[in-house]
């Protein structure tokens, strides 16, 4: 992949599959056999958030950076930005939001999804562990993707919390090129966009990158 497609700047790498969902074109043949074989399981799985570009993140960052958005703990509950120094401000937003140009997200081959037929119709996807484990309405699409999503090409590089991001049990990843991404995506490329670019924190990320890359970019489960 290139660098622009890496970190989220390009769009070469995409194909549309539904309306405003584009994926990696080497991942549209294998996510639609993953998709047919839970309709026949009696599921419509659907992709929530499919790519996201550098841009986008960028925005998600800078609001929770400045408290525009709320900043949670890893019980998912809002944090008081005022009682965090800036370090400890840097590790509570990159345990739920990728830095931007680091985004799995921006490859393509990584996507949040759900079942629009099991949320209640009073309900709004929220993307919460409780919604996808134990009696949530998504754990037994949950329980199907663990026994099954192997069998296409993709695992859950979130499936439980390794002290970096959190246990996303709604992401999945194509393992086929998201492996071969991320040993691409190299620090010396995530530096020299980071100083490049309007991102609050700058200077604070620039000297923990080296931390931010081992712990929270390259620390994920490893497919079984």
């Amino acid at each position: 992949m290139l660098i622009e497609e890496l970190t989220g700047q390009a769009t070469s790498h995409l194909d549309e599959i539904d309306t405003n969902i584009f994926v990696h074109q080497g991942v549209v043949r294998d996510f639609y056999r993953l998709q047919q074989a839970a309709h026949r399981a009696g599921f419509n799985l659907q992709i929530a958030s499919g790519f996201r570009s550098f841009d986008r993140q960028l925005i998600i960052w800078n609001n929770k950076y400045s408290g525009k958005r709320p900043i949670l703990d890893k019980n998912e509950r809002p944090l008081d930005p005022s009682t965090l120094s800036e370090l400890e401000k840097l590790h509570a937003i990159l345990h739920w939001s990728a830095l931007p140009g680091a985004s799995r997200h921006h490859w393509g081959t990584d996507f949040d999804i759900y079942d629009p037929d099991l949320l209640p119709k009073d309900k709004s996807l929220q993307l919460t562990v409780d919604e996808y484990t134990n009696r949530g309405y998504f754990s037994s699409l949950n329980t199907w993707l663990t026994e099954n999503m192997h069998r296409f090409g993709f695992y859950r590089p979130y499936l439980s919390y390794l002290g970096g991001v959190a246990r996303e049990p709604w992401h999945i990843s194509y393992h086929p090129i998201a492996h071969d991404a991320l040993q691409q995506l190299k620090i010396k490329y995530l530096h020299d966009l980071i100083i490049s670019k309007n991102i609050y924190g700058k200077s604070l990320i620039s000297t923990q990158l080296p931390m931010i890359y081992n712990q929270y970019i390259c620390n994920i489960n490893q497919i079984n």
